[in-house]
């Protein structure tokens, strides 16, 4: 399935870089333009681009899983231009941009890289073995293991896809009673996971404040470049309700070292990556590294606490140019996600006259309105249980709380509850 956008004339640019999925335009536009801002973009997408076309000079369609398809339709953008590096956001496109890029013979990530950032399986291993501290973790294919390997790591455990992101298929159990029915959800939700991440892992369940370390590789050498809180909503499900990252956040000097030596341990030689782990009380704790920049707009936060821009980043190191990691703000920005307290259809979705336009609120986005469905888990996933997010900025993690409060609580939402054979 590969479809052309070709150029109004035959002539070859200075040279372009390819994007290997462009994400959702909530959440990834910004991606898309901070990297055309470094270089002329091509674009191998999933579906046909609309919003994208702003950004790219060129593109072709394939599905991004399929290694075959994305070979063809790279060669094609490659007839028509001089393709001088790969880069991905798409936890899903990292193995085939991996592939790509020694394809192609230009800067990137190795495909054995790439596939144990995947894998969670495969990375929990290698941090053992080089004495990273992580998560207890077991990978299992039935029910039958998966209650031997929790018998073994202890009760709470968390169950996981191997190599799915954003919280998908990610579930507490508190006793035997409830290994059943956790161990078909998380299962439900990795049967498109691919060859490379198939199974299920039993993880022991670390206690603590989790964050993530957004992180920059060059030639082999991570900087740790800043900090992100996360705040989860109620377990068992572990859905991410918002994120604030703070310039000079003083974790960065406890947990950047962990992250670093993480990526080290994977072998990791260039790109942005976002590594995820809790606090415990015994120090952080790896729960799983993210080859590519973090979602849900981490990205964006970091550059509008810190100035530093990790979409161009990541477009400078697969040109094979040096990123400018430079600190220009020192301030904060955080995320807050709407949920429903229900699953059903949206009869109402707007801000109050009250809230305003006040300068500190940076967005205000509805991804869902008026007669659309919101589902949340277990039935949904982050796909189809947000109402929308928005934004604010502030001169410190305090007052960027007090903003998403003020702003939140400004807010008219009523969803219906669908009925039950809906």
């Amino acid at each position: 399935m590969t479809t052309a956008n070709a150029p109004t004339n035959d002539t070859r640019d200075e040279g372009v870089l390819l994007v290997l999925g462009s994400g959702d335009r909530a959440y990834r536009s910004y991606c898309l333009a901070s990297a055309a801002a470094r270089s002329p973009l091509v674009l191998v997408n999933a579906t046909e681009p609309t919003w994208q076309l702003d950004h790219v000079r060129d593109h072709e369609v394939a599905y991004l899983t399929d290694m075959e398809e994305v070979r063809w339709a790279v060669a094609r953008l490659a007839e028509r231009h001089d393709i001088k590096g790969v880069v991905t956001w798409d936890e899903y496109a990292l193995v085939p941009a991996a592939h790509v890029a020694a394809d192609l013979g230009v800067p990137g990530q190795s495909s054995a890289t790439a596939a144990a950032c995947r894998n969670k399986s495969a990375s929990r291993a290698v941090w053992a073995s080089e004495g990273v501290p992580s998560a207890q973790s077991i990978r299992v294919t039935s029910l039958l293991t998966a209650a031997r390997a929790a018998r073994r790591i202890g009760y709470p455990v968390v169950l996981k896809p191997a190599a799915h992101a954003g919280s998908i298929g990610v579930i507490k159990v508190e006793t035997p009673d409830g290994l059943p029915g956790a161990f078909a959800y998380a299962s439900g939700r990795a049967e498109d996971q691919g060859e490379e991440g198939s199974g299920i892992l039993v993880e022991e369940y670390l206690d603590g404040p989790e964050i993530s370390v957004e992180c920059v590789t060059v030639q082999g050498i991570t900087t740790a470049v800043a900090v992100t809180r996360k705040e989860l909503g109620a377990e068992p499900h572990f859905e991410e309700v918002g994120h604030v990252v703070a310039a000079g956040d003083p974790l960065l000097a406890e947990a950047g070292p962990v992250a670093e030596a993480a990526l080290d341990a994977l072998g990791m030689n260039s790109g942005v990556s976002h590594v995820e782990m809790r606090l415990t009380a015994a120090g952080p704790r790896l729960i799983e590294v993210n080859g590519r920049i973090g979602g849900d707009l981490i990205g964006h936060l970091v550059r509008l606490a810190t100035g530093v821009d990790l979409a161009a980043a990541a477009a400078d190191i697969a040109l094979g140019r040096e990123p400018d990691l430079t600190p220009t703000r020192s301030g904060a920005a955080g995320v807050r996600f709407l949920y429903p307290d229900t699953s059903g259809i949206v009869r109402t979705a707007r801000p109050r006259p009250e809230l305003g336009n006040p300068a500190w609120l940076e967005r205000l986005v509805w991804e869902r309105g008026p007669g659309e469905q919101v589902l949340l888990p277990p039935a949904g996933d982050l796909g189809t249980a947000r109402l929308g997010h928005l934004v604010v900025t502030g001169t410190d993690a305090a007052q960027v709380h007090e903003h998403l409060a003020h702003a939140e609580g400004l807010l008219d939402t009523a969803v219906d509850p669908a009925p039950a054979d809906s």
